[in-house]
């Protein structure tokens, strides 16, 4: 408390009793006893009413002991099971538990990992993947700036995420790996990697890719093969040896029917083989008969034009080819879509034609766009353009409903360059994203879906999404959430078929380890998205027949349901809506492909080198007793004695407006009962 306050205290202390004496000792009607009762009571309410104005700030101070932190990551993957390690991790767990010595030293939390990273010691080892990166990346972020030590329990195979070993460059802690499994190298044939396209187009052949992996001494001979149903379609002779683990065929096959087509890739095992499941792996291709052609017409070259082209691509239905405004005329009916990149009046042809093919269209505009001549063009909409240059984010709708789209991160992703001025579209239409200027909403739609008659065409207001796939990547590692994004749109615009009340997505095969969604939109009478429907999917095993049935979860502007708990397996679906007469039919089929049982031991090299990097330790589970009496005896990890000064302005402290109510209601209930009021 400074000087000026306790003057300015002390002053209205003499001005208290001042009043006090002034007001019941000074020409006062009251005498002896009351007077002095009285007195006090005016002192107490008039000294604390000053206080209260002078508000003197109070500092308190407050200690903490603050044990270090042992966070416990537990690796819940199916590939402990493989190993069988369940027991051996539980038993340690339950060491951590019961070390009184340890718990005394150590605020002790437990996470396990696999798909994701979450909080808990309840452990199933069930997880179809591992992402040991997420777990070590999300630790890092709790404990960063803690005194903690990390201790990693897992067989160090991951299946899912970035190298963890790169993860842990950044790790402030020291990790204490405890290695689950062993490192013996048994013998073992495996398929490493099987890469091959999703689509393939009928009568052609399609490229398969088969990585094969030798563990083991002494040269061997081996058979790979594929086969369809009870058909070999393709077989080779290979050879490993100590020196030679690794071979890489290149193949193609023949998409001779359309349709899903499945086949089992092996590596005929050897006959001292211990893990025979990694020789195995079936995989799929579904077989078309034509493709979805888009054409892009620009007279620019453009990043925007390289984004486009590698979303278009992702999917193998897709075709896309880039022609400048006279080279596209006479082309313009081999495509189902014609992309039109900032038009000008070199676009005059084109849009002629357009008009007269009745094609799909999506423009769109940047600042390299000529307004006056697209205003004139076409009609669905108009553009108040000056020749001013704004920048705009991204705003997801949620009231759009033509198809379902997710929110990648719209609004954090960079702005686009367009024209300033006001759009007006003048068709109906659903508005997808709208623009922002420094958070604020401008009223200009940024991408907006019209269909009128079966025509559709869209306007994309913006150039530069090119930063939007790039901003993607940094965010997911991937461009997947993009590209789905944008194919989605191309989906939607390159197709004529009659809009349905119930819109369903799937695809015709997934793999067990990886995500098995299908989602779905339903609309009501006049097509709005009703957000309030009941959907549920019934879903049976034809080759079983057991019927399930799953309650679609509603996500922003669509359902969705996750099958993942389904087996290996043909299915036959369909989706209804409560109370209403609407439902929509198909197939699946999910193969099976289990990653985590194609590991024979566990990382051990890997795990050391991450302990000894961040100047941790190693030890395998049999050596948990070490693993505890290192903890314990580790001088590094103390205790950490933390002080927290508060300052607290007297005006806060309720008793104080107590002691004035008090004040006040005794000196009236006084005058009261000796009749003075």
């Amino acid at each position: 408390m400074s000087t000026v306050t306790i003057f300015y205290i002390i002053i209205a202390g003499i001005i208290s009793i001042a009043l006090a004496v002034f007001m019941y000792g000074y020409k006062s009607k009251q005498k002896g006893a009351l007077a002095w009762v009285f007195g006090l009571l005016r002192f107490i309410t008039l000294g604390s009413i000053l206080l209260l104005l002078i508000n003197p700030k109070f500092k308190s101070e407050s200690y903490t002991i603050e044990k270090p932190k042992l966070p416990i990551l537990v690796d819940n993957s199916a590939s402990i099971g493989e190993l069988g390690q369940e027991e051996n991790v539980q038993q340690l767990l339950q060491a951590f538990k019961e070390s009184d010595k340890l718990n005394s030293k150590f605020d002790i939390s437990y996470y396990s990992f696999g798909n994701d990273f979450r909080e808990g010691d309840s452990l199933s080892f069930t997880e179809k993947n591992t992402n040991i990166s997420k777990a070590l990346v999300s630790s890092n972020e709790l404990f960063k700036n803690q005194n903690a030590a990390t201790v990693l329990v897992t067989d160090g195979n991951q299946t899912l995420g970035s190298d963890y070993e790169f993860s842990t460059t950044t790790y402030k802690n020291p990790i204490y790996t405890v290695v689950l499994g062993d490192s013996i190298r048994y013998t073992d044939l495996k398929i490493e990697q099987l890469n091959t396209n999703r689509y393939a187009f009928l009568k052609n052949q399609f490229p398969v890719e088969v990585i094969l992996n030798y563990s083991g001494t002494s040269p061997v001979n081996a058979e790979f093969v594929v086969t369809k149903g009870v058909s070999t379609v393709y077989s080779s002779k290979v050879s490993f040896a100590a020196n030679e683990t690794s071979k890489t065929l290149h193949f193609t096959l023949s998409a001779t029917s359309v349709g899903l087509q499945k086949y089992t890739a092996q590596i005929r095992p050897l006959l001292d083989e211990k893990n025979k499941t990694n020789n195995t792996k079936q995989f799929a291709v579904e077989v078309i008969d034509e493709a979805t052609n888009v054409l892009v017409v620009s007279k620019l070259t453009h990043p925007d034009l390289g984004a486009l082209k590698s979303a278009i691509t992702t999917n193998e239905q897709r075709t896309v080819t880039f022609k400048k405004p006279l080279a596209a005329v006479s082309i313009l009916n081999d495509y189902q879509l014609v992309i039109l990149y900032q038009p000008d009046r070199n676009f005059a042809s084109v849009f002629s034609e357009l008009e007269k093919l009745k094609k799909n269209t999506w423009i769109i505009s940047g600042l390299q766009t000529d307004w006056y001549f697209l205003n004139a063009a076409q009609n669905n909409f108009n553009k108040e353009a000056s020749s001013q240059s704004e920048d705009v984010q991204a705003a997801l709708s949620t009231n759009y409903g033509t198809f379902a789209v997710a929110d990648i991160g719209f609004h954090n992703f960079p702005p686009l360059h367009t024209e300033f001025g006001a759009l007006t579209i003048r068709v109906p239409n659903e508005v997808m994203l709208t623009q922002n200027v420094s958070g604020i909403a401008n009223g200009n739609p940024l991408i907006a879906t019209m269909e009128i008659n079966g025509k559709r065409d869209a306007i994309w207001d913006g150039e530069g999404f090119w930063r939007w796939r790039a901003a993607s990547f940094l965010k997911g590692t991937s461009f997947q959430e993009f590209d789905d994004f944008l194919g989605n749109l191309i989906q939607y615009l390159a197709s004529n078929k009659r809009r349905s009340r119930l819109a369903v997505s799937a695809e015709s095969f997934y793999y067990n380890n990886n995500a098995i969604k299908i989602s779905a939109q339903y609309f009501d009478k006049n097509y709005a998205f009703d957000n309030r429907a009941a959907l549920n999917i019934t879903v049976k095993n034809k080759e079983t027949e057991k019927q399930t049935v799953f309650p679609m979860l509603l996500r922003n502007n669509y359902y969705e349901v996750d099958l993942n708990s389904l087996a290996a397996g043909e299915y036959a679906y369909t989706i209804s809506v409560a109370n209403e007469g609407v439902s929509s039919s198909g197939n699946f089929t999910i193969l099976d492909f289990n990653v985590e049982q194609q590991f024979q031991n566990a990382a051990v090299s890997k795990l050391q080198r991450i302990s000894t990097n961040t100047k941790g330790e190693s030890y395998f589970v049999t050596q948990s007793d070490s693993l505890l009496k290192s903890l314990i005896d580790n001088p590094n990890f103390q205790n950490i004695e933390r002080s927290e000064q508060k300052v607290v302005p007297l005006i806060d402290w309720k008793y104080l407006l107590a002691l004035i109510v008090f004040a006040l209601a005794a000196e009236w209930f006084i005058r009261k009962y000796n009749g003075l009021i």
